[in-house]
């Protein structure tokens, strides 16, 4: 079992930065990868960005150069920074892991990117 813990979420206006962290209850060396995908209202859950087991790193086509998702496995969390938000940011924010091919899932985090 895993469990994940978002935080870091909130308003901020267009152009902004925010940084959102996912703390895990065990190692997160121990999972097959980590990532962040983010839901909008009437819109599917996607992925953000993704992080595997050796740290390579993928992005949504949206948001390559502006996110960044790093991990610090002394604390057992994951961060996606985020810059330049823009509207179409605006979303619930959820961190997933992969551990023993099974995924999990945190509450989420809300971010709401204002004009």
């Amino acid at each position: 079992q895993v469990q994940l813990v978002e935080s870091g979420g909130g308003l901020v206006q267009a152009g902004g930065s925010l940084r959102l962290s996912c703390a895990a209850s065990r190692s997160i060396y121990s999972m097959n990868a980590m990532g962040w995908y983010r839901q909008a209202t009437g819109r599917q859950r996607e992925l953000v960005a993704r992080i595997n087991a050796v740290g390579s790193t993928n992005y949504a086509d949206s948001v390559k150069g502006r996110f960044t998702i790093s991990r610090d496995t002394a604390k057992n969390t994951v961060y996606l920074q985020m810059n330049s938000l823009n509207i179409e940011d605006t979303a619930n924010y959820y961190c997933n892991a992969v551990f023993r091919g099974a995924d999990y899932w945190g509450k989420g985090t809300l971010v709401t990117v204002s004009s």
